[in-house]
């Protein structure tokens, strides 16, 4: 379990990961030497990736969909590898409940996103799909990402 400084800087990063450690250390007063250091740390164990959330519509991609897909079992492997290295899938889950896969697909329009899902009728059996189209993220990206409500999550004191 994280101490609660290690939770806090978290927050921080969750907030703007660009922001320098400098300006986290006068909000935190945590010194700059000991967030550089829990940076590093929590790289190798618990950061699993430091990314840019884009507004897709600005770059002209104005339709998004979750995907639930189920497949037969012999087709599994072959349309998780499909998925994972489609160019228009910007996320995979592997889920239960009757269905194999989510993905998050991103598409220019409702016609392209169409002619995929006709693209996976007709190289894998779909055995169930269920397609729900993105109209507004209300919420996103947010966990963990306000310090305010740090006392709800469980943790060690210093």
């Amino acid at each position: 379990m994280l101490r609660k400084t290690d939770l806090l800087f978290l927050t921080f990063l969750r907030q703007n990961a660009r922001e320098t450690l400098t300006r986290i250390s006068k909000k935190t007063g945590i010194p700059i030497s000991t967030l550089y250091d829990k940076l590093r740390q929590q790289e190798k164990s618990l950061i699993m990736k430091h990314t840019t959330l884009i507004d897709f519509t600005k770059l002209g991609y104005n339709s998004r969909a979750n995907i639930m897909l189920s497949t037969a079992k012999e087709d599994r492997d072959k349309l998780r590898s499909y998925l994972k290295e489609h160019s228009s899938i910007n996320s995979l889950y592997k889920v239960n409940n009757g269905y194999d896969f989510m993905a998050e697909g991103v598409f220019e329009n409702v016609k392209e996103l169409e002619d995929f899902i006709e693209e996976l009728e007709e190289k894998f059996t779909l055995q169930e799909k269920k397609v729900f189209f993105i109209i507004e993220d209300v919420k996103r990206e947010n966990f963990l990402s306000r310090p305010e409500l740090l006392p709800a999550v469980k943790m060690n004191a210093e």
